[in-house]
């Protein structure tokens, strides 16, 4: 299955059997909006709210960190997804959190997911139908995940990178942030970003309208910055969620689209043992 699909597609398909489709909305700590509420109010027709704030390792201190693989079969078979399904994520912003879901698809082995290109804006704007009634249970379904751990990256393997550059560390934040002359949306968390790290704010892989740019544009963002398919690479970004953007327009563009990791800034930012780099760092 291809990686991105248009509305134009989704809307030809909406109705078959095997679609399932997936709010998959989320909204930064410093951002008031509610996710889930703004589903509820309004939604594309048969859409089920995959929250990556509840699909979670709950041991975990950090944001949304991957579940593990029976956690992800439980949430699964509640919304109603089996492994025969084809699943479309989108999110109310256009194209900023459903590529998680995309990418945690593929992380247990569901390679039948695809993001809607601009998303519920994109939607709304060509004038399509949306569901404004209460919603309802999904039938259960099972799911059995097939874990990819080459497709995640954790703390130490990061630091390894660091260390020997055996991957391309791309990260998707604003460039503020990136450079840490701008804060954190979480406390605690310093700016700057990690030694050898490039910068591609997600943001600029997207056109105008919020849809993502065609394969040749991408392919020339990410050779700008030595990601040109020779090199493993690595997506990062606050806590791994526009990171998957990254990821997702890599396999757009036809590259290799490595690993994402998954603690991402949060994690590595917050922590007194890991190297930072910032523009405002003497020498």
């Amino acid at each position: 299955m291809t990686p991105i699909v248009t509305t134009d597609w989704l809307a030809d398909h909406l109705d078959d059997p095997d679609i399932v489709v997936c709010d998959c909305s989320f909204y930064l700590p410093n951002d008031p909006r509610n996710a889930a509420g703004l589903f509820a109010e309004a939604r594309i027709p048969g859409a089920r709210f995959f929250d990556i704030d509840a699909i979670k390792d709950a041991t975990s201190d950090l944001p949304h960190m991957l579940p593990s693989p029976g956690v992800m079969a439980e949430h699964m078979g509640r919304l109603g997804i089996s492994n025969a399904a084809k699943i479309i994520f989108y999110d109310q912003l256009g194209l900023f959190s459903a590529a998680r879901g995309w990418w945690m698809m593929r992380v247990f082995g569901h390679d039948r997911a695809a993001v809607l290109d601009g998303g519920l804006p994109k939607w709304r704007a060509e004038g399509r139908p949306l569901d404004t009634s209460a919603p309802v249970a999904s039938i259960a379904a099972v799911f059995t995940p097939a874990e990819r751990a080459d497709l995640v990256r954790d703390l130490t393997a990061m630091k390894a990178i660091v260390e020997d550059g055996s991957a391309l560390i791309l990260d998707a934040r604003p460039d503020g942030r990136f450079a840490g002359t701008a804060p954190e949306p979480r406390a605690g968390v310093r700016g700057g970003h990690m030694p050898g790290a490039h910068n591609i704010p997600f943001n600029q892989l997207l056109a105008a309208d919020g849809t993502m740019l065609p394969p040749d544009q991408l392919r020339a963002r990410f050779v700008a910055e030595g990601a040109d398919g020779s090199r493993p690479v690595v997506t990062s970004c606050g806590t791994g969620v526009t990171a998957a953007v990254l990821t997702l327009g890599l396999a757009v563009a036809g590259l290799p689209e490595g690993a994402l990791y998954d603690g991402s800034w949060t994690e590595w930012g917050g922590r007194p043992d890991t190297q930072v780099e910032a523009a405002t760092d003497a020498g």
